[in-house]
């Protein structure tokens, strides 16, 4: 552990600014997109997962980079980078490995300990097969899940052992022939956290629906909007509801060559409401503003 202090309110537009406000490709780059070329819609959506598996063969290393900041009484910010290895051993499965690192900066937060530190945060995996080909059906359908093991709380940063699996149906669809394409995600998270300083074992999950629409402005070039609506609860199993938050904003994804992209997204809470808690936000269970930065490179 080190003690730091990311600023994380200059994360977001710099998050904004490389996602949304990147130029496009130049005219070579553009040409060796191609507008015959199909699109891999698994990042064009933001937030939102589009079916896209790979194409046979290909392998490819993302950076991601997650921030979260925003809660009442206080400041607070987390920061999660990580390299993932990503592979399309077969036709319409694509799997995934990485390791996460997550920085912490907590002050006088309510029902939370301050907290200015970094750590290795554990293991995250992801499986993707696609069930449905929109090629050859009116959408396409792909069921993911996304195994992990976590060392520090999502929220508090607390020490913990973390086990989980964000299990995800996606649905997109080719609206417009090249132009528009539009996304739907239903969202099952269901986790076991063991705190570390007392061996007490606490069980949550969540659930949410996500939508998105991108359109292509030029070959490899896309800018839309998603709004994700989320709920958390007690118990594995949907228990007992602790809160619920809207989320909107925008995204978008750049293809700068046929083997290197960036994308982004940034997310507001519109509205929201923690049980037992007045207020027109649920700061307790999420944060009030969310920013996506990804860069891939395929080989």
């Amino acid at each position: 552990m080190c003690r730091v202090r990311p600023p994380f309110h200059r994360i977001a537009p710099v998050l904004v600014l490389l996602g949304l406000l990147g130029e496009g490709p130049t005219a070579a780059l553009a040409g060796e997109v191609g507008e015959a070329d199909k699109v891999d819609t698994q990042f064009i959506f933001g937030f939102t997962a589009g079916t896209g598996t790979g194409e046979v063969g290909e392998r490819e290393l993302e950076h991601q980079t997650q921030a979260q900041w925003g809660k009442q009484g206080g400041q607070y910010g987390v920061l999660t980078d990580q390299l993932r290895f990503e592979h399309s051993p077969v036709e319409n499965f694509r799997f995934e490995i990485g390791v996460p690192v997550s920085l912490f900066e907590v002050t006088g937060i309510s029902g939370l300990d301050d907290r200015h530190t970094s750590a290795f945060n554990g293991l995250a995996t992801e499986f993707r097969y696609r069930l449905i080909d929109g090629e050859h059906a009116p959408f396409a359908l792909t069921l993911g899940a996304e195994p992990h093991w976590n060392r520090t709380d999502d929220i508090s940063g607390a020490p913990v052992n973390n086990f989980g699996s964000e299990i995800t149906l996606a649905i997109d669809r080719e609206l417009v022939p090249g132009k528009l394409f539009g996304a739907v995600n239903l969202i099952y998270d269901p986790e076991a956290e063991r705190l570390r300083a007392t061996g007490q074992w606490q069980r949550e999950s969540a659930a949410g629906l996500a939508t998105s629409a991108v359109v292509q402005l030029s070959p490899g070039v896309f800018i839309g909007a998603e709004a994700r609506y989320l709920r958390k609860y007690d118990g594995i199993g949907l228990d007992t509801l602790v809160g619920q938050a809207l989320f909107v904003g925008p995204n978008a994804y750049l293809k700068l060559t046929k083997t290197l992209a960036i994308s982004g997204a940034w997310s507001t809470q519109v509205t929201g409401r923690a049980s037992g808690v007045p207020g027109t936000f649920d700061l307790t269970s999420f944060t009030r503003q969310q920013a996506l930065l990804r860069v891939e490179y395929n080989f």
